[in-house]
């Protein structure tokens, strides 16, 4: 199941979402999300599932990353799935039980929901599978540039956000390294009920804690031999610039949008 997290990973590629400026997948990612809870009808969600798909065989990810990226919440999805169907009334009634009614709408918003965070999931991880740690600690950076009049530490904020998405991945191998450890030395993860398995997760999480801080006091320590000083006078060798293509997606994003609004109506 650890090996299953995709959150952080890039794919190197040369397709045609790989070579957006990594400002234009963020912004369009944004607007992907705030659509998604713009859609009220199927009707949306089938234009929705089309520009996703769209999306996912021009960036030519192997699927099998996204469907990894989708397996750690299936269990999210099931319980989301259940509690719409069980608790939400109204429309014609589907089951009737002696304890329980199931509802027309509670399985229309079950099913809502669930597209919802399919699709959440899907998209997020197209953005993180096509951009390298790099655009993406520079298009965060760029955007947030504005807000710098104000007093907001652009740079920073991107520098540790990155960080913190470059480092998932790390932590993923690092925490399935040392549970294979303690599992040869006879430590079981899976038997028991929820509190004998938190105990047994102690093992686990002080030296993965103790190896986080390790890596943080090199990476710190790497940062300063190299005399990094933040984002004053800090200059790039790759600098960032719209092309054809962002206008291209920027186009097909607002047809998305304007599609979703009409299938409101």
């Amino acid at each position: 199941m650890i090996k299953d997290i995709t959150l952080g990973q890039y794919i190197p590629g040369e397709s045609f979402v790989h070579k957006l400026d990594p400002r234009t997948k963020i912004l369009i990612s944004l607007i992907f999300i705030i659509n998604l809870f713009i859609v009220n009808s199927f009707k949306g969600y089938i234009f929705i599932i089309l520009f996703t798909a769209l999306c996912i065989a021009i960036s030519k990810v192997p699927f099998k990353f996204i469907y990894k990226g989708l397996k750690p919440i299936f269990v999210l999805i099931i319980i989301t799935a259940l509690l719409n169907v069980f608790m939400t009334s109204g429309g014609k009634p589907i089951y009737e039980g002696r304890f329980i009614t199931i509802y027309e709408e509670g399985l229309k918003l079950a099913a809502f929901m669930v597209l919802r965070l399919v699709l959440l999931i899907m998209g997020t991880s197209l953005l993180t599978l096509t951009t390298s740690p790099i655009e993406l600690t520079d298009g965060i950076e760029k955007l947030l540039n504005p807000l710098r009049k104000i007093g907001v530490p652009a740079h920073e904020l991107a520098m540790m956000m990155t960080i913190a998405l470059r480092f998932i991945p790390t932590l993923i191998d690092e925490t399935d390294k040392i549970m294979k450890a303690q599992m040869a030395r006879g430590a079981d993860f899976e038997s028991g009920n929820i509190i004998q398995r938190a105990k047994s997760l102690i093992p686990l999480l002080v030296p993965l804690f103790i190896s986080s801080f390790r890596r943080a006091d090199e990476l710190s320590m790497a940062m300063e031999a190299r005399c990094y000083k933040g984002g004053e006078g800090r200059t790039r060798m790759k600098q960032l610039k719209f092309s054809y293509r962002d206008s291209i997606a920027f186009i097909i994003i607002v047809l998305l949008v304007a599609l979703s609004i009409w299938s409101r109506f």
